[in-house]
């Protein structure tokens, strides 16, 4: 009987995460598919799918994201393995400092590095007006497609940096010393052994890039002008100025989440064609990057990360100059703080914490319950619940939060604006990370240990809380900074969903700058700078580690 009675905890725990799953993700999903095929009149009409591919202006904001995505995906990956594969393969001098400030550059809001570029690049930029009045080089235009594809390529490579630095570690040396033996080496052994037997990662690194800019609304947002991409037509028709379309939008939303799907679906066939297993029994030693190749190699490296880390920086100098309106004027001062203290500061950063820690302690229960679900007690239904959890990898943030809108916005539930709605945002859309991790970490885990524990007397349930958790406890911590920084950053899909009461420190930012208040703007910014630091900073000395693990 007892046996018995502690399987069917497991099956409670299940059925009730299918459950949740299903109120609060696969149901608000059926509401937006439901809505863009009934019409106001209650008839059943593929009306507003026939509208979209009607006109090309609309069919364009499709080609416009695939267009920027893709070149967005391809130019981070140049970035991105050239640095990696110097870091890894070589002793780079202040190495640990590179790859923080990496991280930080692909953990900031994206669309902060949009407000910086303009400050820098834009029609009144520094460099712009530097470039036109000193050395008279005119420098074009930072909006459109080739400013969203340099401040998402410089924003994004990192995260190729991190995938990259991983995979690098698992070759094992015995293989690199065969090559040379053979005669591969120098960039022939890096295409040939080097970037083949990582094959598998690159996918990976690609896949995300493409999943996150493609979702990326702030950026478009600020940069695109008359480059209009989807997330950004999504967001107009439901909450736009002039025009309010809730069937068109829920058409889009239907549209962006085929899109995204076939892209996950190719990239997870092409992974299948390189799938092999690779442990590092031999770790590659790093040589010394010395001569002129090791020249270039720092040069390389020092250049692309303070390029990429320089907007973060200027957005906090600005936080201290004078400003009224859009204008900084000569001077510093707190000025800018005292206004932040003045519209929403305390507000944005209560919120931004209280929401963040809520929404993570729930992710990270709900994450390991589905690893242990997953990798210990596989079937039908529990792998139905971690591939529901996984739908969100795949959804742009911004019809999560038309779903949610759309199914919650109204009698009886009437969420909308509220603090409930926005934490089950957070937590739809950044479980994955945390689940990823934790499941990834609980394979490793042999299953003998926890026998042992059981043989001694101790129960499943005792042996799960006292002997896997706190040995999944690395998987779960990197997953879980991951899902934190997402969560202090998200925009696409909170824009849509919050009010005054429940703003964060990233809208209130968002907002400052729409708004053309630039100064109190960079106040915001800056402050979520900080908290991004210290969020990174904490993990890697309490991990003590100087990776993060994806």
């Amino acid at each position: 009987m007892a046996g018995k009675k502690k399987f069917e905890i497991w099956t409670v725990v299940a059925l009730a995460l299918l459950a949740s799953f299903i109120l609060f993700l696969v149901y608000p999903l059926g509401t937006v598919l439901k809505e863009s095929v009934i019409m106001p009149d209650g008839s059943v009409s593929l009306e507003q799918f026939a509208k979209f591919f009607s006109k090309s202006y609309y069919v364009n904001t499709i080609f416009n994201s695939v267009k920027v995505t893709l070149s967005v995906t391809c130019v981070s990956l140049l970035l991105g393995i050239p640095i990696a594969y110097f870091y890894s393969f070589y002793k780079i001098k202040f190495s640990k400092t590179i790859f923080v400030l990496s991280i930080l550059c692909c953990m900031s809001a994206p669309f902060i590095g949009a407000y910086s570029w303009i400050m820098l690049l834009g029609r009144g930029g520094v460099i712009t007006q530097f470039l036109e009045g000193v050395v008279g080089l005119k420098v074009g235009s930072i909006y459109g497609f080739k400013g969203i594809l340099l401040v998402q390529s410089l924003k994004f490579f990192p995260l190729v940096f991190i995938y990259m630095n991983g995979a690098f570690k698992n070759i094992d040396n015995t293989l690199m010393e065969a090559s040379a033996n053979m005669g591969c080496v120098g960039l022939r052994r890096l295409k040939d052994i080097v970037l083949a037997l990582s094959m598998p990662t690159i996918l990976a690194a690609a896949l995300m890039v493409f999943m996150q800019a493609f979702a990326d609304f702030g950026t478009p947002m600020l940069l695109g002008e008359g480059y209009q991409t989807f997330p950004v037509l999504i967001y107009n028709q439901y909450l736009g100025e002039t025009t309010n379309n809730y069937n068109f939008a829920a058409a889009l939303a239907v549209i962006a989440i085929i899109v995204t799907a076939i892209v996950f679906f190719f990239q997870k066939w092409a992974t299948n064609r390189f799938k092999f297993s690779m442990s590092a029994l031999h770790p590659v030693e790093k040589k010394e990057a010395k001569g002129i190749k090791g020249f270039f190699m720092h040069l390389y490296c020092y250049v692309l990360v303070a390029i990429a880390f320089m907007p973060q920086l200027y957005i906090i100098y600005l936080s201290f100059r004078n400003c009224k309106g859009a204008i900084f004027h000569p001077g510093y001062s707190l000025v800018n703080y005292q206004q932040a203290l003045k519209k929403l500061l305390w507000r944005s950063i209560k919120n931004t914490t209280m929401m963040g820690i809520l929404s993570l302690t729930i992710i990270i229960v709900i994450a390991v319950l589905i690893a242990y679900l997953v990798v210990r007690r596989a079937n039908t239904l529990n792998n139905t619940i971690d591939t529901i959890a996984m739908l969100p990898y795949i959804m742009p943030g911004a019809v999560i939060g038309l779903a949610l809108l759309m199914a919650f916005g109204k009698k009886p539930f009437a969420l909308t604006g509220t603090f409930a709605i926005m934490v089950i945002a957070l937590v739809i859309r950044r479980l994955p990370y945390t689940s990823r991790s934790a499941t990834a970490t609980l394979m490793h885990i042999s299953l003998s240990i926890e026998e042992a524990a059981i043989s001694l007397g101790a129960s499943k349930l005792k042996t799960f809380i006292t002997i896997t958790v706190p040995m999944m406890a690395n998987g779960i911590l990197s997953g879980a900074i991951l899902s934190w920084v997402a969560i202090v950053t998200e925009l696409s899909s909170g824009i849509i969903l919050y009010n005054n009461k429940s703003i964060t420190l990233t809208m209130s930012t968002y907002v400052a700058i729409t708004r053309g208040n630039y100064g109190l703007a960079a106040a915001f910014a800056a402050i979520l700078t900080v908290v991004t630091t210290i969020s990174l900073l904490i993990y890697l000395a309490v991990s003590k580690s100087e990776d993060v693990n994806l």
